[in-house]
């Protein structure tokens, strides 16, 4: 078994200069190119179950799941919760076998948000589970706007909660569909002279891939989340698939041909964050 949490891999990353791969996952075929792409290119990966993830499979198959890929994988595999709003969310999750949560209390006051995520660290912790938590926060294209991350409040963050990982909001938006944008790299260092804890981008699909590289091997973001372009590739190969044979109808072979383009995009991401 190579189930792993979330400080396994990215105190490695840290330490030798590389970044991990937070995969976003919505369903079975998704989840499984992923760990295929991970193991094709040699490096950990991080299962991700998000809001939408978790309306459309309950925790506990999606925990199975997770634990079913990681079981049979040569590399390591995070099973991790994305955004949980609640104690419970991340209490559920690591009771359904989840190595590693993620609670978000970015919309919340800053004291506030550092003792609701002190707490799951704390529990997460005593269950042999890692935790990220987020301060400022990262919007959504189109919907809400970011708020940039204070390093003074970054740093008060991480020493009080005792997370494993930071997400941050450094010019970074969930959402977006082209890499048009880029990171406050004036911000990141701001953040990095003040703490050591890894630091996470979410949004990465709106970097630029050259920054995306660079960052990865030359900072301390040691976790690029990852969804929104490879939802793309799903579908831009779901909508091939159908076209190729209208009267097709079978789900099995429909998605045989779209896991090997799926695993191809995720080579591509996972290969961009490796050591240089």
């Amino acid at each position: 078994m190579t189930l792993a949490t979330l400080a396994d891999v990215l105190q490695p990353a840290l330490k030798n200069g590389y970044a991990v791969a937070g995969l976003v996952t919505l369903g079975w075929e998704d989840m499984r190119a992923y760990v295929r792409a991970a193991e094709a290119e040699g490096v950990p990966v991080i299962l991700q179950a998000g809001p939408g993830c978790r309306a459309h499979t309950p925790l506990p198959v999606l925990g199975s799941m997770f634990r079913n890929l990681a079981e049979a994988a040569s590399v390591p595999v995070v099973a991790h919760l994305d955004h949980g709003y609640s104690a419970e969310d991340c209490r559920t999750a690591i009771d359904c076998g989840f190595t590693s949560v993620m609670y978000d209390g970015s919309r919340k006051p800053l004291a506030q948000n550092i003792d609701e995520t002190a707490a799951i660290a704390e529990a997460a912790h005593a269950a042999g589970v890692s935790c990220e938590g987020e301060i400022g926060f990262v919007g959504y294209s189109g919907g809400e706007q970011s708020k940039g991350t204070d390093p003074d409040e970054a740093a008060r963050f991480a020493k009080e909660t005792g997370i494993d990982a930071m997400a941050i909001s450094v010019g970074n938006v969930h959402l977006q569909t082209d890499a048009a944008g880029g990171l406050d790299e004036d911000r990141i260092r701001a953040i990095e002279a003040k703490t050591d804890v890894p630091l996470v981008i979410h949004g990465g699909s709106g970097v630029p891939n050259d920054q995306r590289t660079r960052l990865a091997r030359g900072s301390h973001i040691c976790k690029f989340n990852i969804g929104t372009e490879l939802r793309q590739q799903f579908g831009s190969a779901l909508r091939a698939a159908v076209a190729r044979d209208p009267d097709r109808f079978d789900r099995v072979e429909i998605m045989k041909e779209i896991e090997p383009p799926l695993t191809d995009a995720a080579r591509t991401v996972l290969r961009g964050l490796k050591p240089g």
